[in-house]
């Protein structure tokens, strides 16, 4: 990067979610930090902008010191999410700005719910996009232009990034450092920030527990507790007629039920749980991939290597060398 620090503009608005904006100020207030450590100058010039420059209130009552809406170019837009969003959507003047700001940055995002005011401007048309996980129908519904994915972290097509909601805006951040300064730099502001070392884009915006959690904890609470059983049995049989004796029902009522109110086969469920722990193990410990596998219930290194390749698209050892903790 040039000499000169890069304008990072994070726009916030009245009732903005305040992890969308720290989150993500933070992470480049860091590398500055790291910079000046090592005797470089500051890579970036974060700040937060807002047309009601001086003084906003966040969702959470905390208020917020704010620049005015910048005439001269963003190298950076960022823009937050939260639940003054779909208020801010009916400045058309705000609007104005974004789409001629964002036609002039190197890159644009939006964090959480930030993808609507991006998406009103007609920034995003025709480009795959997340948000948070709950408001992905919406946004979809919305903005039919858009190819919205309910599943990632966050997404970058070219200049546009968009992230999920709240800490995913921190991943995000986390990886403009790493394009920008390079992946150690990265990993020592993560480091300073006691966060995982940057997720990797495409992981699931929550874990597979949750997600089956979510879907089942309205209806059938025998499935809620299966989940919780299946967790603490991943390296036993989890074969259909375990789990269906373990509920109290036959093999067929049990597939029928299960896939009726997950919305996932109950052998798509144990490998993205098997997977996902798998991952836990590969980022947190040294333990071998052999007993990795065991551990986790896939019998065979091969087997875990192939559910690897089908859940994350890359190798078990792949996966290691990138992000483990060391």
């Amino acid at each position: 990067m040039a000499h000169s620090p890069k304008p990072i503009h994070i726009l916030a608005f009245p009732n903005v979610q305040l992890l969308d904006v720290t989150g993500p100020l933070q992470v480049f207030a860091s590398a500055n930090v790291h910079a000046a450590e090592h005797g470089l100058p500051a890579p970036y010039s974060p700040m937060v902008i807002a047309r009601e420059h001086g003084h906003i209130v966040s969702s959470a009552g905390l208020g917020l010191l704010t620049y005015p809406l910048p005439t001269t170019a963003s190298d950076t837009l960022i823009i937050a999410g939260g639940r003054g969003v779909h208020t801010a959507l009916q400045d058309k003047d705000l609007l104005m700005w974004v789409r001629a700001q964002a036609a002039r940055a190197r890159r644009v995002a939006s964090v959480c719910t930030g993808a609507f005011l991006l998406a009103e401007t007609g920034v995003l048309d025709g480009h795959r996009v997340v948000t948070h996980w709950d408001s992905c129908a919406e946004l979809a519904r919305r903005y039919p232009a858009l190819q919205v994915d309910p599943e990632p972290i966050f997404i970058n097509e070219d200049v546009l990034w968009t992230s999920a909601g709240v800490t995913a805006g921190i991943d995000l951040a986390l990886a403009m450092v790493e394009a920008d300064l390079g992946r150690t730099v990265a990993l020592a502001v993560a480091r300073d920030l006691v966060v995982f070392l940057k997720r990797p884009g495409g992981q699931s915006q929550f874990s597979t527990a949750l997600s089956l959690q979510h879907t089942t904890r309205s209806q059938d609470s025998r499935f809620g507790d299966l989940h919780a059983w299946m967790l603490d049995n991943l390296a036993s049989d989890l074969s259909v007629a375990t789990l269906a004796a373990q509920v109290g029902m036959s093999e067929r009522s049990f597939v029928r039920h299960y896939r009726a109110q997950t919305g996932n086969t109950p052998a798509r469920a144990i490998e993205q749980l098997r997977v996902e722990a798998a991952r836990r193990l590969l980022g947190d410990s040294a333990l071998p991939i052999k007993r990795i596998a065991d551990r986790c219930g896939f019998g065979t290194e091969e087997t875990l290597r192939r559910s690897f390749l089908r859940t994350v698209a890359v190798t078990p050892q792949a996966y290691r060398e990138r992000f483990s903790a060391g």
